[in-house]
């Protein structure tokens, strides 16, 4: 009894949390509010303390109210400290601007964006920089930008018809400004975090040589692959990566990052079960902070953890408890996550997708093959391909009715893509003669993926867009995925208890 009052305590204190964040993610109510939330919920569990005989929903219902109010409370602090720059005045007049780039360049299709960390007696804000290639800049450099300070705008999406979000998006952040096509003059290299600054500098000398071998495209969907490189593929390419349903492969986003644990256990696969967990789990921490460690691969490599750790212990309750946890930890660091950050959603369904939907795919594949993994390359794409479709179609309206097989056949020459690619890009270092056998044998594979995306984007029956699908039909979907989730356990628990009576 007592272990399930701490399990109702524990779900009912995330899930208060959780809808706290929520609520006041689409509602402005004040930190009075949120306050009034956390002394209604501390009286209630006060006085189930205090008097002991009072029934547990009381307790429960406390625990949420309390919680509530601290998710509301949290998002009303980041609301705050975001907007306390003293910027507000200046918006729609030509100013200049000193401050340091915070993150990598954005390389895309005829122009680079830079985020720009302007220090203010105020507090500290940040624009979004909309330049051109050239000059180069880079992170950590200190710049000055004369330009028109403007507030970022939605937009709607020209193929799909939906209004974009993009201020919610830019927000999220902490970017609450832009500039297009500023005029910028370098003040000083250098002024980043030192160990970002090394780890960019690797990254870009080694995205260097994968560009002197292999010729583009390939170089930068190699570089997307294996390091999450921000360079452009073009539009039109892109545009057929959204079609078949992988665009997800072109970075290293939430989507896809999962799956790439999987790639990396498999190749430990014949070592002994901790072992493996060790060093697949040791493996992914270097693959993030070789990759820069931003946010987004940060928390999808957590979530990534946790699916190895559930495959290799198979205890999914603990894994589920696990699993929210680091979610409330990411909360607690950015709570704009939760509703504005599409990396985070895709992340968290599809490690849910992998823990849960996996067991229940696998029996039913028996008849692939398991070498070269494509049993378990087959498993974890349909999990995640079924879990996420209810929230792609809502969040985007595409669907692609060719992405599963598109999916399969790609995702079966990842690892052996990243691998060659890999060790291309490290004997750059050491000799051109040395890397180009690696770099012909990932050129091929490359040149595998995009023929793939071009056959099956070619289909005139390959995707279409929905103009609208509502969250209520999204939620009702997931709703189903529950429902049938928990027959299957009950199924489950039956024919386990029928083995343990004839035993």
């Amino acid at each position: 009894m007592g272990q399930t009052l701490t399990d109702n305590i524990f779900y009912t204190a995330i899930s208060g949390f959780v809808a706290g964040i929520f609520v006041r993610s689409f509602l402005e109510i004040g930190i009075a509010f949120s306050l009034l939330f956390i002394f209604l919920g501390g009286i209630f569990c006060f006085l189930f303390i205090l008097r002991g005989y009072m029934p547990r929903i009381a307790l429960l219902s406390g625990l949420f109210l309390f919680a509530a109010g601290l998710g509301m409370a949290r998002f009303d602090i980041a609301d705050k400290n975001a907007t306390r720059s003293g910027l507000e005045a200046y918006v729609g007049k030509t100013l200049t601007l000193q401050g340091i780039i915070a993150d990598e360049p954005d390389v895309r299709e005829g122009v680079t964006r830079l985020i720009l960390r302007v220090d203010l007696p105020l507090g500290a804000a940040k624009a979004l920089l909309t330049v051109p290639h050239e000059p180069v800049f880079r992170y950590g450099d200190r710049v000055s930008a004369e330009g028109k300070l403007e507030r970022p705008r939605n937009f709607t999406d020209e193929e799909t018809g939906r209004e974009v979000d993009y201020v919610s998006h830019l927000a999220k952040d902490g970017i609450r400004y832009e500039m297009f096509r500023p005029r910028i003059t370098l003040l000083q290299h250098g002024e980043g975090n030192a160990v970002a600054e090394t780890l960019f500098a690797f990254k870009e000398a080694f995205i260097e040589h994968i560009n002197a071998l292999i010729p583009q495209p390939h170089a930068a969907l190699l570089g997307g692959l294996i390091v999450g490189a921000k360079q452009s593929l073009g539009k039109e390419l892109l545009d057929d990566f959204r079609t078949v349903g992988v665009i997800h492969i072109v970075v290293l986003s939430g989507y896809n990052i999962t799956i790439i644990a999987f790639f990396i256990e498999w190749l430990l696969s014949r070592l002994k079960k901790n072992l493996r967990l060790v060093l697949a789990a040791a493996a992914m921490m270097l693959f993030a902070t070789m990759v820069g460690g931003g946010a987004t691969v940060i928390r999808a490599t957590v979530m990534a953890l946790l699916v190895l750790l559930a495959r290799g212990t198979g205890r999914i309750y603990q894994v589920t408890r696990a699993l929210l946890v680091a979610g409330v930890v990411m909360l607690l660091h950015n709570p704009k996550i939760l509703v504005f950050d599409t990396s985070f959603q895709l992340s968290f369904l599809a490690t849910v997708g992998l823990i849960y939907v996996s067991p229940l795919i696998e029996p039913k594949v028996k008849w692939v093959t398991s070498r070269w993994h494509l049993r378990e390359i087959v498993v974890a794409t349909i999990s995640t391909q079924i879990f996420v479709l209810p929230f792609l179609l809502y969040k985007t309206g595409v669907l692609s009715l060719v992405s599963l097989p598109v999916n399969l056949l790609i995702l079966s020459a990842v690892p052996a893509t990243m691998l060659f690619g890999f060790l291309a890009g490290m004997a750059g270092f050491l000799a051109p003669a040395i890397a180009a056998p690696f770099a012909f044998l990932s050129y091929a594979l490359l040149a595998y993926d995009l023929t793939v995306v071009d056959w099956f984007s070619k289909f005139p029956f390959a995707a279409f867009s929905l103009p609208y699908f509502p969250l209520w039909l999204t939620v009702f979907w997931y709703g189903i995925y529950a429902a049938f989730f928990l027959m299957w356990r009950k199924k489950q628990s039956t024919a386990s208890f029928k083995e343990g009576l004839l035993s």
